[in-house]
């Protein structure tokens, strides 16, 4: 999968917002990921994992600047994503399935808080993008 010029475009429009917010969507995302998907939190034993805490917020934050870099060099995500890769495949050892749950949980909060943002067509961009990204997160697993 590889996102047009018209893909880049859309993402780069709602992440301009996005980024603006990226403590508070960041942060609502694990939320949700930890109320849907209760089994991700065992990634996080050194975290308050309650609604709202601080460890989620900041951990919500990182998520959303680490994205926001593959937005900023999209054309190169796989050389933004590269030590996140890494980390996650060698030392952390997340379940790639995590990934894409964390994605539908970015787009819920994205389109909760900015209607106005998500049409159809940059719904579909943005899904591209996250896909784009839980694949170049997970190459190194293999």
């Amino acid at each position: 999968m590889s996102l047009n010029d018209t893909d880049k475009a859309r993402v780069k429009a709602v992440w301009a917002h996005v980024s603006t917010h990226a403590e508070e969507f960041g942060g609502e995302a694990i939320n949700r990921m930890f109320a849907v998907y209760p089994s991700s939190k065992t990634y996080f034993p050194h975290f308050d994992t309650s609604p709202g805490s601080a460890d989620i917020k900041a951990h919500g934050k990182r998520v959303m600047n680490a994205l926001s870099e593959a937005v900023a060099r999209i054309d190169d995500m796989a050389g933004a994503l590269a030590k996140l890769s890494d980390l996650h495949a060698q030392k952390l050892r997340v379940d790639p399935v995590n990934f894409k749950h964390l994605s539908q949980c970015i787009l819920v909060t994205i389109a909760a808080h900015g209607r106005n943002l998500l049409s159809a067509e940059a719904h579909l961009s943005l899904d591209k993008f996250l896909t784009l990204v839980a694949k170049l997160l997970i190459c190194k697993y293999r």
